[in-house]
């Protein structure tokens, strides 16, 4: 069944495009970004699809406009901020993140960076339904990526990235 999709950004919005280029079986309604100069605006203005701008502070008025859009789920790809506890639950179990670590491991921030500097052979990407913990919803899908002795920052997040784009595409296209 057709689901419609809120999308949330802060970034340059390569997931975001990616999510409109790849889950034709559902629709991209609105996009919703709080970083003024973000690249992902510019991506929806291209795509068509309706966006607008909300400081953090404006939570309230996030869930009108995405209640308003009447959406199924919302997508939080490369939002930068943590959702409130009273924002998660107006959507309860409809609020889907991906996150560049193999979650459990290195929640939040520079997770990439905590991932090198751990020694660990791999990292990867999580998609996960989003509750109140941090980082710490249900997890739906993971890819696993290598990481290589002579890796750069920027060269394991561009891998990690490419297993997101194909991940989350596959969990959306598979939500109930």
């Amino acid at each position: 069944m057709r689901k419609r999709l809120g999308v949330m950004c802060s970034g340059n919005g390569t997931n975001f495009e990616n999510i409109v280029r790849s889950c034709k079986d559902h629709e991209v309604v609105l996009m919703l970004y709080n970083s003024k100069g973000c690249g992902a605006k510019k991506r929806a203005t291209k795509l068509g699809i309706p966006s607008a701008y909300f400081d953090n502070s404006e939570e309230d008025k996030m869930i009108s406009e995405l209640n308003w859009a009447r959406v199924d789920y919302i997508i939080l790809a490369g939002w930068m901020r943590i959702l409130t506890e009273g924002f998660v639950n107006q959507f309860h179990n409809r609020i889907i993140n991906v996150h560049p670590s193999l979650l459990p491991k290195y929640k939040g921030l520079h997770a990439v960076e905590q991932a090198m500097e751990s020694g660990d052979k791999e990292t990867g990407c999580t998609v996960h339904y989003v509750n109140e913990e941090l980082d710490g919803g249900k997890i739906i899908k993971q890819a696993k990526v290598p990481i290589f002795e002579n890796d750069t920052v920027r060269e394991l997040t561009k891998r990690i990235q490419r297993e997101e784009y194909r991940i989350l595409p596959e969990v959306i296209n598979k939500l109930p």
